[in-house]
């Protein structure tokens, strides 16, 4: 799936939002069969761990993604992590602090349903919301300029490398849909009650910067997408289809590693085995 890994510049509106495979579905399942499998070798190797971070607009279907995904792994295999608005806690610390607690230990993998980009993308629509981090110098939106978004950049670079370096695979996805997808979804929770609670009034609000947001995606994964890290924009508007290129991304990527494979069992185990077979069959 490299023709959707960003490795140089693109523009939002040159991406393809919709492209529909053929049984999507029924290719999922196999694939997603297989994630959890390759995730038991991983766990006894329990040398990498996995990170695969998810970020898109509103509606862009990253928990029904997460469920059809991962539904075949060992409960123990995979944590997901959804970051809301920081608590205060969480805004006595530093804006990583957050995210290094909820990493995935080796063995097995993290998912966050939104990510430490929130800190380039939201806060930079509503660069108001940053006087709440408590920085020193930050005394006002004024002093929130270029040069602040750049060290940032450069901070959760850094972050990634550092993660990279130490073990963990990254992946990260941007789920592209279209303007016009995200209403549909949005007139598809007004129209079934049971997804009534999905909706937020706030959801209005935050369409009307698309633009924006656009521009803010844009330039967040043209600054981070690194050989150790990678974006990945995956056409979204389809659902089944969406699912099935992450997953295909995923397991592509990860079966390559050839130094992932079970470990061998020491030699005065493997010796012995026909002898702890009839041990056992004896009792």
């Amino acid at each position: 799936m490299d023709k959707y890994k960003v490795t140089s510049p693109i523009k939002l509106k040159n991406t393809k939002t919709k492209v529909e495979i053929h049984n999507a579905k029924k290719k999922l399942k196999s694939i997603r069969k297989k994630l959890g499998d390759w995730q038991n070798t991983m766990y006894a190797h329990d040398k990498y761990a996995v990170l695969v971070c998810l970020q898109g607009m509103d509606t862009a279907g990253k928990d029904s993604l997460i469920r059809e995904i991962f539904k075949d792994f060992n409960a123990r295999g995979v944590m997901v992590h959804s970051f809301k608005v920081p608590t205060d806690k969480e805004l006595g610390h530093d804006y990583l602090w957050r995210h290094y607690l909820a990493l995935p230990e080796r063995g097995k993998f993290g998912v966050f349903n939104r990510t430490h980009y929130e800190n380039v993308l939201v806060t930079r629509v509503h660069p108001e919301y940053i006087l709440g981090e408590k920085i020193p110098n930050v005394n006002s939106v004024d002093d929130i300029d270029e040069t602040f978004w750049e060290k940032r950049f450069e901070q959760i670079n850094n972050f990634e490398k550092h993660l990279a370096d130490n073990g963990t695979i990254i992946f990260k996805f941007f789920l592209n849909i279209s303007k016009e997808e995200q209403k549909n979804r949005l007139l598809r929770r007004l129209d079934k009650p049971e997804k009534n609670w999905k909706f937020s009034p706030g959801d209005l609000e935050e369409r009307e910067l698309w633009d924006q947001y656009q521009h803010c995606y844009e330039e967040a994964i043209n600054k981070t997408s690194k050989p150790h890290a990678p974006w990945y924009t995956i056409p979204a508007d389809d659902k089944p289809t969406a699912r099935y290129l992450v997953a295909k991304t995923l397991y592509d990527t990860l079966s390559a590693y050839a130094d992932i494979k079970e470990p061998e069992l020491h030699d005065d185990i493997k010796a012995n085995i026909e002898a702890y077979k009839k041990q056992l069959e004896n009792e």
